[in-house]
């Protein structure tokens, strides 16, 4: 059997060593995607989560819940590791959760209330079981997400907003149309956001990894600002580096609305390990979002 001539054999093999590292990838991805400590059964569907209660957590009274959501093709355990939730919770004593989303690549279907209600009574039941466990705060629960998570979070805060207490975004999504967005109580929002977005731009409009229609992240703000009865003009906050920030105040129940643009800030979470560069731009590591989204959840408690 004559043998192929090299010029043909050496793209040849190189295609098939990339298929395969791509086929190794992919299965590393379901594998990490598997990692979770707990189930629970939802309008038929087996979901899955991550949940992290310290060692030393004092059971004898009330503690807050923190639920943390991926992004899309994210996973609760890459959740813990960027976000560092957990290591906060050693130190202020609270019960951290990381939600598992579904299908392939995993995601949230956060785009209305028709595709969102499997996600929304998982999160639900997901709450109630945990309150049944532990002796959770119910005036202390928060959530807060990761670019797809980040608009699940919006959702939460527009269908759950008499049992969450405050949210926070980063590098949000939100595609969940304000038409649909009901809630029985003004939420208070944390959110961050990179003007070098490449996932979710920060002006708006479609990326060029998806043809979707964001909205500009400033403009969206406002909008969360106005629905919550907030003064129409912000005040700004001092600049700690490349992260600016902005506060409306004088909202309905105290519900205020800070937002920090981070300058050059590509699609990750500031003050994390982050996003790889080649994916998600830069890190901003001039501020600790996952602690300033604590200190802003402990200011804000249910009314």
């Amino acid at each position: 059997m004559r043998r192929l001539p090299l010029l043909v054999r050496v793209p040849l093999m190189v295609l098939g060593l990339l298929i395969l590292a791509g086929a190794a990838l992919m299965l590393l991805y379901f594998l990490l995607s598997l990692r979770t400590n707990g189930h629970i059964t939802v309008n038929g569907e087996r979901r899955s989560y991550i949940l992290y209660v310290p060692k030393n957590l004092d059971t004898t009274r009330p503690v807050p819940l923190v639920i943390s959501l991926h992004g899309f093709a994210g996973f609760p355990g890459n959740q813990v590791r960027v976000t560092q939730w957990n290591k906060l919770a050693d130190e202020e004593g609270f019960v951290v959760v990381y939600p598992r989303g579904t299908g392939f690549p995993l995601h949230w279907r956060a785009t209305n209330s028709q595709t969102v209600v499997n996600d929304l009574d998982f999160i639900t039941a997901l709450m109630d079981k945990l309150e049944g466990q532990y002796n959770i705060d119910p005036k202390r629960v928060y959530a807060n997400g990761f670019s797809n998570g980040g608009g699940m979070t919006f959702v939460l805060s527009c269908e759950l907003s008499e049992r969450i207490a405050a949210i926070g975004t980063v590098s949000g999504a939100y595609l969940y149309p304000w038409s649909e967005c009901a809630p029985q109580r003004a939420v208070p929002l944390i959110s961050f956001h990179g003007t070098a977005d490449p996932i979710v731009p920060y002006t708006g409009g479609p990326s060029e990894s998806f043809d979707l229609p964001f909205a500009p992240l400033p403009d969206w703000i406002a909008s969360y600002a106005e629905h919550n009865g907030c003064a129409l003009t912000p005040e700004s906050l001092a600049p700690q580096g490349k992260a600016s920030a902005i506060r409306y105040s004088d909202c309905d129940q105290g519900a205020e609305v800070i937002f920090y643009t981070l300058q050059d800030g590509g699609h990750s979470w500031p003050g994390s390990t982050g996003t790889p560069r080649f994916v998600g731009g830069e890190t901003n590591r001039d501020i600790d979002a996952t602690r300033l989204i604590w200190n802003f959840f402990s200011a804000h408690p249910l009314p």
